[in-house]
């Protein structure tokens, strides 16, 4: 067993990825700028500079990315409150780990604020001794940073732990760390580089709870 998982959050522990994909049109509607296809999934799995760098990239080196920033945080919000849906299997997981007192944390490119308030909403927030932002560490994914400062915080050493994403930028973020690195893939199918690099690549966190009770996950 693991001396400690880290979970990232949108599209691996609830269904909110085609929530922020949707998000994207009236956001740049609100801005006065045109919904460009792909952006979503380019901006997927960023934050702050790397978030910034996207965004300039698509729209020019003028364009603000921090206003564009704010715009979708406030679009998803407006979504969010009418709830989220929790991804199949990660009650089950999360009971399992804490029977086996696994410490737990996550690790996430969303904001504090939003991290919170999902975890409060499908009241699983106990299960976590850490809840880390991307925007708390210098770099975002698919800089390790995050992972690296969440593992700190745990006190469990890089490769001890079990990093469980499911975009290219997060497990991506987890290798270069030196984590073993479980893809649960959302709306991205697994590349062929993620099939090279990932630990494994799981169809749900169901699947990820089966292989540790059996240890062939470890």
């Amino acid at each position: 067993m693991y001396s400690g998982v880290i979970f990232d959050m949108d599209g691996l522990m609830f269904d909110t990825e085609k929530v922020w994909g949707a998000c994207w049109e009236p956001t740049l509607a609100r801005l006065g700028l045109p919904m460009k296809e792909g952006i979503a999934d380019a901006a997927r799995g960023t934050a702050g500079p790397e978030f910034a760098h996207v965004v300039r990239e698509w729209f020019g080196e003028k364009a603000d990315a921090q206003l564009i920033w704010d715009v979708w945080h406030e679009v998803a919000a407006e979504c969010f409150e009418h709830g989220i849906e929790k991804k199949p299997g990660l009650d089950e997981l999360l009971a399992y780990l804490d029977e086996q007192d696994v410490p737990m944390a996550v690790a996430s490119s969303s904001t504090r604020r939003d991290i919170i308030h999902h975890l409060d909403m499908a009241e699983i927030r106990s299960y976590f001794t850490v809840v880390l932002s991307s925007l708390e560490v210098e770099h975002a994914k698919p800089a390790p940073d995050v992972f690296l400062e969440a593992a700190h915080r745990i006190d469990v050493e890089p490769s001890q732990a079990l990093v469980l994403e499911d975009s290219y930028n997060g497990v991506r973020a987890g290798v270069a760390g030196g984590f073993c690195t479980v893809m649960v893939p959302d709306l991205a199918a697994p590349s062929e580089e993620m099939r090279r690099i990932a630990h494994r690549i799981c169809s749900s966190l169901l699947e990820v709870r089966d292989l540790l009770r059996t240890g062939e996950l470890g």
